[in-house]
């Protein structure tokens, strides 16, 4: 297609529109967003609730496509609405101006995490919804706020909520990641999730002694471990590769804090890391080893879970999960080659799956450099469209089963 077939693509304007209403953090403003959404599933002939888990700062908009046998449990089909910051300077194109240049990329923050999606949804409804066709399921589009910054104010709270469990959900479609190359990836689980501070207590006084059991000591013993750790994940991702970065378990400082000034040996030292442990890891274990070299150190260290969340079991992907299974057909009919992975983010099935509803995450974004969360993110108009071609296959083998 060339640029003005695009610029005059129904689909491709409901797009750029989308991605032009600026649902960025911090302080996001949801109200054009609800607004554009409510049109689309007037448009659509679908009915739609707003619905407010947390506060009227953070709404949930919901679409139903009824069903056949609604008796049934549900599908949902989920994408979250809020972007995350940019910095206007690193953009070559404004960040929501939804730009379209000659080869068809479109820029715009949310082109790939993940706008695209939650309007291919509506695509691939509206094109089923022409030829006719009615889903055996009742299918739910969820579009949710605070996916970029926890989801503390949206699914979380929601998937607790009496409306949510209402809906009778089954199983829920979610986002993936762009690929590079010419393979598609679904993501079935995603690893534990901890920010844990280490408060390192010990002897303090001047600088121009040699004290026993200082902090900075401590410190260093801790910092040690934690590296090497992370070194023998570096290499288990050398030297095995069928495996990729959400099969280990990742470790980050992150922050750093202490002291008063240059010549006092300080009675206090904090250090951060970022943990995401992979899914085949004993957390109770793992945690206990970490208890342990706090020992090691020295003891006078408290563990601080800024963020602590639990094991949630992955979704199955084998044939005792007939959702799975109809997903994967219909993914093979279509003559696309995936990968089975664990995310190596957070998303928000982690509150879906959490309460038993198996979800799979997948973008159909592929021969795509990753950009989500960087500048000049974009998506090209070609692959956009052959989203919804992949949805309107995948939406009705799930809907059916």
């Amino acid at each position: 297609m060339s640029k003005t077939e695009w610029e005059s693509n129904e689909e491709i304007n409901i797009f750029r529109e989308y991605l032009r209403i600026p649902t960025v953090h911090p302080n996001v403003d949801y109200t054009a967003c609800v607004e554009f959404l409510k049109r689309q599933a007037a448009s659509l002939g679908l009915p739609v609730d707003v619905v407010y888990p947390v506060n009227e700062a953070n709404p949930v908009v919901v679409m139903k496509w009824l069903g056949k046998q609604p008796e049934l449990p549900s599908i949902i089909l989920n994408s979250h609405t809020d972007v995350v910051p940019v910095f206007p300077d690193k953009w070559t194109h404004g960040p929501f101006s939804a730009d379209l240049d000659d080869e068809g990329r479109i820029f715009a923050r949310g082109s790939q995490d993940m706008k695209c999606v939650g309007t291919q949804y509506l695509g691939a409804v509206r094109a089923l919804k022409a030829s006719g066709f009615q889903p055996k399921r009742t299918v739910y589009l969820t579009y949710v706020p605070d996916e970029e910054v926890g989801g503390h104010l949206g699914m979380r709270q929601l998937v607790n909520s009496d409306y949510f469990k209402k809906l009778n959900v089954g199983f829920s479609f979610d986002e993936g990641i762009s690929s590079e190359d010419e393979t598609y990836a679904v993501y079935y689980a995603e690893r534990t999730l901890w920010h844990l501070k280490f408060k390192i207590s010990g002897t303090a006084g001047h600088g121009s002694l040699l004290l026993p059991n200082t902090a900075g000591q401590k410190l260093n013993y801790i910092v040690n471990k934690l590296m090497d750790f992370r070194e023998s994940q570096v290499k288990r991702l050398e030297e095995d590769p069928n495996i990729d970065i959400g099969d280990v378990t990742t470790v980050n400082l992150t922050q750093l804090g202490g002291g008063v000034q240059s010549n006092v040996v300080p009675p206090l030292l904090e250090v951060v890391f970022d943990i995401r442990i992979a899914i085949t890891v004993d957390i109770v274990e793992f945690e206990k080893q970490i208890r342990d070299w706090c020992e090691e150190a020295g003891g006078g260290i408290e563990l601080d879970f800024e963020m602590k969340c639990p094991f949630v079991q992955p979704t199955k992907i084998d044939e005792s999960n007939l959702y799975w299974v109809a997903f994967k057909r219909a993914l093979d009919e279509l003559g696309l080659k995936t990968r089975y992975r664990v995310f190596p983010g957070a998303t928000d099935s982690r509150y879906i799956r959490h309460v038993g509803i198996p979800a799979l995450g997948f973008s159909p974004i592929n021969k795509t450099p990753l950009l989500l969360h960087d500048h000049d993110e974009f998506l090209r108009a070609d692959t956009y469209l052959n989203g919804i071609e992949v949805y309107k296959k995948l939406i009705p083998a799930v809907a059916n089963v």
